[in-house]
């Protein structure tokens, strides 16, 4: 049994949801000196409510996605969970989305209550961040995954495992900054943000398909009136990101962090899809933020299945040119997790070293078996 993380609470300090005095985290330029005090001030007093209590000390997390797929995956999941509970190291888990198959795979809400109902048994902390499998792709067309309107599941993925804002699953949970607290984009509770070993780290709700730009087709629910439309979704979630990004290199520059750590699902490199131009604007954005920031920045994420390491903003990668406009940042690593119903199944450890500053990621796969 793993000890209670001793984390600052946000809710002491912060008010709740839909009650915030704050200005909102997606923040622009101060059009004054007093207003870029306001700013730096707001900035750090919300840093210091992102529960850093250890900033010296290292940590470790453990890293899925893609998972579980398939019955085969499904019944190994308890078994995943118990050995990663077991690990005396890990103190956060994160899942970078995709809790079922992709094609031939109801998005139906008894699988959804099986999946909460097993993140519920992890003992730490659980920072979950949706994939396109439980809501972008939950229609009949080509993926035969039901007759569901995408925005209806996301509605329901919000509903039923972010119920309280900023605050994470699992035994032991903790609380993080949530983008529900900002007025303009209230509605993307899933997108959160926190600080450990002096390391800022940030959940988007960034998919495969394409972004959700991958034509929904028909049919959809009968309720598809009632909920946004595709683009409608697409424009919400991509302000709602940018401003995030923003927020996220802004306090890791103003509390002198020694890195960022990025969680989202889309492989935005993934070359067996048809077009990636539903994340050239995140590519600019990651990459520019990354380059001005000069410190570390790990990016994690899973969709492709494969594990793989590399940093696709080098001019040396082949993957450099995917995207237009690709800015160039060294500093920039990639991890694609192992994942789906092929392969082994495994977590990563990641462990965060706040000493070495000019490498404080490292890791190791560790297989179920």
């Amino acid at each position: 049994m793993q000890r209670p993380l001793a984390f600052l609470l946000l809710l002491v300090s912060l008010p709740i949801a839909g009650c915030s005095t704050d200005s909102p985290n997606n923040p622009v330029a101060p059009t004054s000196a007093q207003g870029s005090r306001s700013s730096k001030a707001n900035d750090d007093a919300l840093a210091n409510d992102l529960g850093d209590d250890a900033p010296d000390s290292q940590f470790t997390l453990a890293v899925i996605g893609d998972t579980p797929y398939g019955p085969v995956k499904l019944a190994e999941f308890p078994s995943l969970i118990a050995k990663i509970n077991a690990d005396p190291d890990v103190r956060i888990v994160a899942h970078l989305g995709d809790i079922k198959a992709g094609k031939n795979s109801d998005c139906s809400n008894a699988y959804f209550m099986n999946i909460r109902s097993l993140f519920d048994t992890f003992e730490d902390p659980l920072v979950y961040t949706p994939g396109d499998n439980e809501w972008t792709d939950c229609h009949k067309a080509i993926k035969n995954n039901g007759t569901y309107t995408p925005t209806e599941r996301l509605a329901e993925v919000r509903a039923l495992f972010f119920p309280v804002a900023g605050q994470t699953l699992g035994i032991n949970s903790t609380h993080v900054l949530s983008e529900a607290r900002d007025p303009a984009n209230s509605a993307v509770v899933e997108n959160v943000l926190f600080k450990r070993a002096n390391v800022v780290f940030a959940a988007l709700n960034i998919t495969g398909s394409n972004n959700d730009l991958a034509d929904w087709g028909t049919p959809l629910g009968a309720d598809a009136a009632n909920y946004p439309t595709q683009s409608q979704e697409f424009a919400a979630r991509a302000q709602a990101n940018s401003a995030w990004l923003t927020r996220t290199f802004s306090t890791a520059t103003r509390t002198h962090a020694t890195g960022v750590v990025l969680f989202f699902q889309a492989d935005m490199w993934d070359t067996s899809e048809p077009t990636l131009s539903g994340f050239d604007a995140l590519v600019q954005q990651i990459g520019s933020l990354s380059a001005e920031f000069g410190k570390p920045v790990l990016l994690l994420e899973g969709d492709s299945h494969k594990f793989r390491v590399d940093n696709p903003f080098s001019v040396s990668s082949p993957l450099h040119t995917l995207h237009a406009s690709t800015p160039v940042a060294d500093n920039i690593t990639r991890v694609v997790v192992e994942g789906s119903d092929a392969g082994r199944t495994e977590y990563l450890r990641l462990r965060i070293d706040p000493s070495n500053k000019a490498a404080p990621f490292s890791w190791e796969r560790v297989p179920l078996n």
